[in-house]
């Protein structure tokens, strides 16, 4: 019988991050979950002992690797989010969207790839990069397309590290309750422009699923079932922009 996989969390007070907890736990394995407000998973914490729910303040390793000894799966998922034109927002707030999104995820990345090759050696492991779909907070996460794509190309198939892009769409998440809301530049009165469209269905709640828990479990089936270093699907991102956005790719004249 295999033994449980240890999952590392990141991101897991709420959306993806809360129901990855929630499906780790529930098919059997063992969730070392990271958040900033450790008291948003006590209700679980309550529910679980610690040999199969480890609550963490950010995103630390270290008392996993000593707890456990080795971690199979990293789910790097924490950020956050903001609305609005790229010319109309701050570089203050730009800078802190990428500090969290970008060089957060690049940070614990970095630690998974130490710990994959010197501690679980030639178990290696599963880092799982959580992507989106406009403005900065795509910056972001295309940024960090590139970063996950240079990483994979770069380890030695040896380690058995394995680094997989998952770009789920619009799913309805506390990310966007929390979102920081430019307010809009008045040169952007186009309805036609994507970041106008984005920015209308952000506000409307019909395009969004709520099926967060059913989009975490699919997640779950993917990494199990592909073996490949990376798995960008970019045909099904496009076909999913073009759904949004049915004249982005026509030429301007």
């Amino acid at each position: 019988m295999e033994s449980p996989k240890i999952w590392f969390i990141t991101g897991a007070s709420s959306g993806f991050g809360r129901c990855m907890t929630e499906l780790v736990l529930q098919n059997g394995d063992i969730a070392i979950s990271t958040l900033r407000k450790p008291e948003a998973l006590v209700d679980l914490a309550r529910k679980y002992p610690e040999h199969r729910l480890v609550v963490l303040k950010l995103d630390v390793t270290k008392p996993a690797e000593k707890k456990f000894g080795r971690i199979d799966v990293i789910f790097n998922n924490a950020g956050c989010l903001v609305v609005g034109e790229v010319e109309n927002t701050e570089d203050h707030v730009a800078r802190a969207l990428f500090d969290m999104n970008f060089w957060g995820a690049v940070n614990v990345s970095k630690e998974a790839i130490r710990m994959y090759r010197d501690v679980n050696q030639s178990r290696g492991g599963r880092l799982l990069q959580i992507g989106p779909l406009n403005g900065f907070y795509h910056a972001t996460k295309f940024l960090l397309e590139g970063f996950s794509e240079s990483l994979a190309a770069g380890l030695d198939p040896a380690w058995n590290i394995k680094v997989t892009l998952i770009e789920p769409g619009p799913f309805y998440t506390s990310i966007i309750d929390n979102a920081v809301n430019v307010p809009p530049h008045l040169a952007y009165d186009n309805s036609e422009l994507p970041s106008v469209a984005a920015m209308r269905l952000l506000l409307n709640g019909d395009f969004f699923s709520d099926d967060a828990m059913k989009a975490v479990g699919k997640i779950t089936v993917v990494f199990k079932m592909f073996h490949s270093s990376t798995l960008i699907n970019a045909a099904i991102r496009n076909r999913s922009l073009n759904n949004v956005f049915p004249n982005r790719n026509q030429r301007r004249t």
